[in-house]
């Protein structure tokens, strides 16, 4: 038995520093995972405490502990997708100007050199990405942003394997094809 799934079924049994365990081991991930989504970091963070309300709620009806992650990240993709609907639907009454910002936020704790990378990233993989269909752009940021695998994905997005690899595989061709893409490399590896 491995960690996460022990911490998982005593979570399930009512003990709490299990339950805190797993949510400190994936905070982080949840937050990068809603972030490279929304874009704005005090949305990022209201979405992510949410999605752990869920999780502490509804950490019983975790029916195989080793599919834990995926499960979370299931949570964490309708919470997000629940977030642009209410936008879209406060767009659509004309109560949200900053629907489309072009802001990226960063960490008060980030050198101002890390701030601009961060910032220039962010806006390239924006202005790339606009070319990528809903579901390229998704699968992609999950693989490669959130670091998942394909199964994960596939559970998360509740697709097929094959068809996150069909996905990924187009993505990764019109990428390819920008110049831009060798450019956002780069600053990545800064």
């Amino acid at each position: 038995m491995d960690q996460i799934s022990g911490w998982v079924r005593e979570a399930q049994a009512g003990n709490r520093y299990a339950l805190n365990q797993l949510i400190d081991h994936y905070q982080n991930d949840i937050f990068r995972f809603v972030y490279y989504r929304v874009h704005h970091l005090t949305d990022a963070e209201d979405l992510t405490q949410d999605i752990f309300i869920q999780v502490i709620k509804r950490i019983r009806t975790v029916k195989d502990q080793n599919l834990f992650k995926a499960w979370l990240f299931r949570i964490a993709s309708n919470r997000v997708t629940d977030y642009f609907r209410k936008k879209r639907l406060l767009f659509f009454i004309g109560t949200s100007a900053d629907l489309e910002s072009d802001h990226c936020e960063t960490s008060e704790n980030d050198s101002p050199e890390t701030q601009i990378y961060k910032k220039e990233f962010t806006m390239r993989l924006k202005l790339l990405s606009k070319d990528l269909s809903k579901w390229e752009r998704e699968i992609f940021l999950m693989r490669y942003i959130d670091d998942l695998d394909i199964k994960e994905i596939a559970l998360i997005l509740n697709k097929k394997t094959s068809t996150i690899k069909t996905h990924l595989y187009r993505a990764l061709q019109k990428f390819k094809k920008h110049k831009k893409f060798r450019e956002l490399l780069q600053t990545a590896k800064r």
